[in-house]
């Protein structure tokens, strides 16, 4: 196929639902340096539009066909969904464009009674598809939410559960638009005014984190964000608010031996490190040697000397002898991921319901294998990027009744400014990109009192 923004992003798509692998891993493997920038923008756009959408897409796609949605073959689907894709929701791209370089699309692959099927069925939408109803809120509000706002039906059912009707429908919203880049700036090099002041320059708008004293939002990147001289010379990490807010509430201090278990490429072994001024030793721990490697990196490429890196499966208990102990120890456990799904859309389609229970019992396993190795009068912060209730309290309630060495500190008084308003009675940090526009984290603080 030739080098184009469409059928990079078809190529994307079908990867994506052929090796079921996540976005970001895909991301990786498909190159996209022979597409202009634009070109790149538009393949991305189509991309992240088409797995936020995908339900409402397929509801308007099978009015308008004779065959059954479960009929179409399935490349034939995603030419369809990225065809209709920019016709409802890309205003500059002209309609018999978004129609033309579909088919032509199509031409590359099937034969003509295919062809002819998607031209007459992406004309036909565009031109009617605002005459296309939807299912009656009144009579099944969870298959309404479910296509109206493009979401599993039943991760709908949930949250209505949970939620009730408004807050589910906001959430939705919040999870459906496109968050800002948000980055963690590097105080060991500058600080969080020169960064916003040097940056402003690069990008369309930028602020100052609501609640991070550390964190700068922005929209528009003129380059790529690798690009950025500021981001060459280490002057900042990516990372989402709510995950500076988790080391934050691990506050390690200089000197101090901290364990970061599942540090995956260390957005938050980054943080310590410059909360500890540089001083101390940091463990960043992962099974995933890949992403070590990455992070060793990255460290470098922030100036930063005190991480170790080191492959650690804690499905299994710690056989090194004699025992590590730590200061400090950070669990940011695996998770469903349903917290960051506004970052990762098609999270929504691979998410099972059965995953919670899963990952439930693996994050209480986790917590298990590390009490020990906590000093005594030390911390453990356990994290997930999920505000489900299984994830969640579920998980500490479960850690505590086992170790009663342990207690939450429900008033740790470690965060600054407003963000202590996060840490609700019991103690935990929740945050959601409907209430706090970040993603959604749920971290609790176990202090070890024995």
């Amino acid at each position: 196929m030739p080098d184009d923004p469409r059928s990079t992003a078809f190529q994307i798509l079908n990867r994506v639902r052929e090796k079921r692998l996540p976005l970001d891993r895909v991301l990786e493997q498909v190159s996209v340096q022979d597409l202009s920038k634009r070109d790149r923008a538009l393949a991305n756009a189509i991309v992240y539009g088409v797995l936020r959408w995908q339900a409402r897409l397929d509801w308007i796609i099978s009015f308008f066909s004779k065959t059954r949605l479960k009929k179409i073959e399935p490349d034939v689907l995603t030419i369809l969904r990225i065809g209709l894709f920019q016709v409802i929701f890309m205003d500059r791209v002209p309609v018999s464009a978004a129609v033309d370089t579909s088919v032509e699309l199509t031409k590359s692959f099937a034969p003509k009674w295919i062809v002819s099927y998607v031209n007459a069925l992406l004309r036909n939408a565009s031109e009617k598809y605002h005459d296309v109803s939807f299912p009656d809120p009144k009579k099944n509000r969870i298959s309404h939410l479910a296509t109206t706002k493009s979401f599993p039906e039943w991760l709908i059912k949930r949250w209505l559960k949970l939620l009730g009707q408004e807050e589910t429908a906001q959430l939705c919203d919040a999870i459906n638009t496109i968050p800002p880049i948000t980055v963690r700036v590097n105080s060991l090099k500058a600080p969080r005014s020169n960064l916003l002041e040097t940056l402003s320059k690069n990008v369309d708008t930028i602020i100052k984190t609501s609640f991070s004293p550390d964190g700068l939002s922005f929209t528009g990147p003129k380059i790529l964000i690798e690009e950025f001289k500021e981001f060459k010379d280490g002057l900042f990490q990516v990372q989402d608010e709510a995950a500076q807010l988790v080391t934050q509430l691990l506050d390690p201090k200089p000197g101090e031996v901290v364990l970061d278990a599942c540090a995956g490429l260390g957005g938050k072994t980054g943080h310590m490190a410059q909360m500890m001024n540089n001083q101390g030793s940091i463990t960043a721990a992962d099974l995933d040697e890949g992403k070590l490697l990455k992070l060793e990196t990255d460290a470098d490429r922030l100036g930063i000397s005190i991480i170790n890196t080191v492959k650690q499966d804690f499905n299994q208990p710690i056989t090194e002898k004699p025992a590590p102990l730590f200061d400090r120890i950070l669990l940011d456990a695996p998770c469903t991921g349903l917290g960051v799904l506004r970052r990762n859309p098609d999270t929504k389609w691979s998410a099972l319901q059965n995953n919670l229970t899963r990952c439930k019992e693996r994050q209480v396993l986790f917590m298990n294998n590390l009490a020990d190795h906590v000093k005594p009068s030390g911390i453990m912060v356990y994290a997930v990027c999920s505000t489900e209730p299984e994830e969640n309290g579920d998980v500490i309630k479960a850690f505590l009744n086992n170790h009663k060495e342990f207690v939450i500190e429900k008033k740790p008084g470690v965060l600054k400014g407003d963000a202590n308003v996060l840490i609700n009675n019991k103690g935990f940090l929740i945050t959601s990109p409907s209430l706090h526009n970040m993603d959604g984290f749920f971290a609790a603080r176990l202090k070890r009192i024995e």
